[in-house]
């Protein structure tokens, strides 16, 4: 293979996404595993993370599952317990698992509110830490943490949403100032308009899908495959010395007024 090519190889690693039973974490799961990679399937329904495992290993991949959910800290804990010991190292993290609520900021649930925040962000923050504690004990590791363009921008009816995700850039931030020195790179991806169910409601807007198409420079919805290149990237050996930073995959969205 050739020399450059090899530092975007991810033989002999090991990877686990959260909420990969679906949408852009299955995507990025089957991405991370056509460049070399063991993955594991996160989903709370084991039956689901099993049938999702068992395709991909049809597919050829070396594939596992752990069911766990990501707000719940001890079943995190014990999860990521497991899977260092009886399957291997976690060498790289994908922290996709998240959620969407839709509404009015001033008649906004304050339930809805307080599960933004648990998947959103304490699922980020206790799957990091419990993963990154491995990490550091080797002195090596990658977390790509799943950000999105509200991570930038705001739009109306999502506010609390894209204050989930403006607290993810940060949070990579603070992961680079922790970590970086002991080894640990922390990225985030952050996707524009992607094809999803978690979108559903917007793709099948004719409205919506007419103003994202103009205001978005490719003229398109994502799909969820394109996303593939960029976690590769920042979970090979291409990417150590990017640390810290917020990789907009929009098809241009953020670049533009």
């Amino acid at each position: 293979m050739d020399e450059t090519l090899t530092l975007f190889s991810l033989q002999g690693k090991r990877a686990l996404i959260t909420g990969s039973g679906r949408g852009i974490g299955l995507a990025l799961a089957r991405g991370l595993a056509g460049a070399g990679a063991a993955i594991i399937i996160n989903d709370r329904n084991e039956r689901k993370a099993a049938a999702v495992a068992a395709g991909l290993r049809d597919e050829g991949f070396d594939v596992g599952i752990a069911v766990f959910d990501v707000t719940d800290r001890e079943q995190v804990i014990a999860a990521i317990g497991r899977i260092e010991k009886d399957i291997g190292a976690i060498d790289i993290l994908v922290n996709n698992a998240g959620i969407q609520r839709r509404a009015p900021l001033e008649s906004f649930d304050e339930r809805d509110w307080n599960d933004l925040l648990r998947v959103n962000l304490d699922g980020v923050f206790q799957v990091s830490q419990a993963v990154a504690r491995h990490m550091l004990a080797r002195g090596r590791g990658k977390i790509i943490n799943i950000g999105s363009v509200q991570s930038e921008l705001a739009r109306p009816g999502i506010a609390p949403y894209a204050a989930t995700k403006g607290a993810i850039r940060m949070l990579t931030k603070g992961m680079c100032a922790e970590w970086a020195r002991r080894g640990i790179q922390t990225n985030a991806i952050a996707p524009g308009y992607f094809e999803t169910d978690l979108n559903r409601a917007l793709v099948d807007d004719p409205a919506f899908s007419e103003w994202l198409c103009k205001r978005t420079p490719a003229g398109r919805w994502g799909r969820v495959e394109e996303l593939c290149g960029a976690a590769v990237f920042l979970a090979s050996p291409a990417s150590d010395f990017v640390n810290g930073q917020t990789l907009f995959v929009d098809g241009g969205l953020t670049s533009v007024v």
